[in-house]
């Protein structure tokens, strides 16, 4: 099986190519996501079986600044990935995110309504799903993973989530692209339990700060968006018992 990553060098896309040998992983420059033409030309030529689409604007305070470019990476980017798989009839795994929920309940599951929205980064990874779904064969991963290491100083302990560690993540999300040809599912959830942030943060950073998620700067962060994962815990004992 061949398989194509776009967002080779970003966090997640670094973690799969070291657990998804042979994997081929173009360039920005190679494989400019916003050019429909460019992207059609690398898809045609490498013809992949699977593209994983974990390339993406993450910057979820930057986006609110600098919109054009959030929306063009996001949205535009699959849009020309979803048309591109379809001119080879390759599957595509999007990554997409937990933020497509508004955060007010939590346990969410693959078959809940996503939104409202409470950013613009959040809106953008919401219509790339619908983006991604113009792909005649797709599966939506939503997840949720930092770098290695905690970032910031302050952690917030009202934010609840299922996000973890790429390197918890990414295996699991490995996991699933190896598979992906064989899992019907169009959406799964793959993240670890339900934590605050600053419950997360404490076990890299013991001497993180404790803050509140009033206190982010110039952005609005929903309260609790842990995802229900029973379905992916489901699927993977089936592979394993294949």
């Amino acid at each position: 099986m061949k398989i194509l990553l776009t967002g080779g060098s970003g966090r997640l896309g670094t973690e799969l190519r070291a657990l998804l040998p042979g994997i081929v992983a173009p360039t920005s420059a190679e494989m400019n996501l916003t050019d429909a033409a460019q992207v059609r030309e690398v898809v045609e030529r490498e013809r992949p079986h699977v593209i994983v689409h974990a390339a993406a604007y993450t910057n979820v305070g930057g986006a609110e600044k600098d919109r054009e470019a959030c929306w063009n990476a996001n949205v535009v980017g699959t849009r020309n990935v979803a048309a591109a798989a379809n001119t080879v009839g390759a599957k595509l795994v999007h990554i997409s995110t937990d933020y497509v929920f508004s955060g007010e309940e939590g346990g969410y599951r693959e078959g809940d309504t996503p939104g409202p929205v409470v950013n613009y980064y959040s809106l953008t990874k919401l219509v790339a799903e619908e983006a991604a779904r113009a792909a005649q064969r797709h599966l939506i991963l939503r997840t949720s993973f930092r770098p290695r290491e905690f970032q910031y100083p302050v952690a917030f302990s009202d934010v609840y989530t299922g996000q973890d560690y790429v390197d918890i993540i990414a295996p699991e999300i490995a996991l699933a692209v190896k598979h992906a040809l064989e899992i019907e599912d169009e959406i799964l959830h793959i993240v670890t339990e339900r934590k605050s942030v600053y419950e997360l943060a404490r076990r890299r950073k013991p001497d993180v700060q404790e803050g509140r998620r009033a206190d982010a700067p110039g952005v609005v962060l929903p309260g609790d968006v842990s995802l229900d994962t029973g379905r992916w815990a489901t699927v993977k004992a089936a592979l394993s018992s294949d």
